[in-house]
């Protein structure tokens, strides 16, 4: 098991956006998760910092395996919103086919990072609404998934779907490489129930975006919100689940992110050490 946070939340947010590639600031991260007591970074691949991003060219990826090994840090995942700034649920059928393009050439160059995971995001802007868009990526996802396996790379879902609908879209796609990410943030936004979520689908969860938010409405600081981190930290644990858990946490005062960050972990590591002893005493 692995902590891990979310690119650009150990610096100031870029100008006029809560979460984006932080274009010229990137290898600052390295050092920064080391000292705030992090494993791994989630890597950002968006529309906005393409261009910028190491991830695209040899060289780039290079430097962030230097960087990795320099600091311990590494770079285990890495979160496609690209694709959420460039939907496939509403997408032309030529933009669609460039978009499945894309998304394979980005298997191949996680691959060549090293990178073990692709987070692909349908929340948002980018939500499955109708069974129209659902059957066009359950149509997607058949025809990628060998690629995914290829590669040795697998894919997280990050969707906004309820738990008795997750669970169903999943039985459709049985591949070893597709699981589901948990984001606790949005569950706990949209009112899901975290027990009902493990019980439909907790099986196929491959790794965890610890934040918090109330109810309908925005990300607040862990602990404020209406996420339930004992039952999911509990849960998870009675499921075995040993995969990653990455800080994408509310945002600080600028330039205290480190510390912010080391704070939100001993969070995430309390509450972790109390599901651990309460399934020790359970099980006297």
């Amino acid at each position: 098991m692995r902590i891990a946070v979310m690119q650009g939340r150990l610096l100031p947010p870029e100008p006029g956006r809560f979460q984006a590639f932080p274009c010229t600031r990137w290898r600052e991260e390295f050092p920064s998760a080391a000292a705030a007591g992090v494993d791994a970074i989630e890597w950002i691949y968006d529309l906005y910092g393409m261009n910028a991003n190491p991830v695209a060219t040899d060289s780039g990826i290079g430097e962030m395996n230097e960087l990795s090994a320099q600091t311990g840090v590494a770079v285990v995942s890495l979160c496609a919103d690209y694709f959420m700034d460039r939907p496939f649920t509403t997408a032309s059928p030529e933009a669609f086919a460039e978009l499945s393009d894309h998304l394979r050439w980005l298997w191949g160059r996680s691959k060549m990072a090293g990178i073990g995971r692709i987070v692909l995001p349908f929340v948002d802007a980018s939500k499955i609404e109708t069974a129209e868009q659902r059957e066009r990526i359950v149509g997607l996802l058949r025809e990628v998934l060998p690629w995914a396996a290829e590669c040795g790379v697998e894919l997280h879902l990050e969707t906004s779907m309820d738990p008795t609908a997750l669970a169903g879209f999943l039985a459709e796609l049985p591949h070893p490489f597709l699981k589901a990410n948990y984001d606790s943030g949005n569950s706990s936004s949209l009112g899901y129930d975290v027990r009902e979520e493990l019980a439909a689908y907790g099986e196929r969860i491959g790794s965890v975006h610890i934040k918090d938010r109330l109810r309908g409405g925005g990300t607040v600081p862990l602990g404020s919100g209406d996420a339930d981190f004992p039952a999911l930290l509990e849960g998870l644990l009675a499921l075995g689940y040993g995969g990653d858990y990455v800080l994408q946490v509310a945002r600080e005062a600028p330039n205290n992110e480190v510390a912010w960050t080391r704070a939100n972990r001993e969070f995430l590591v309390a509450g972790l050490d109390r599901a651990r002893a309460l399934a020790s005493w359970s099980a006297r």
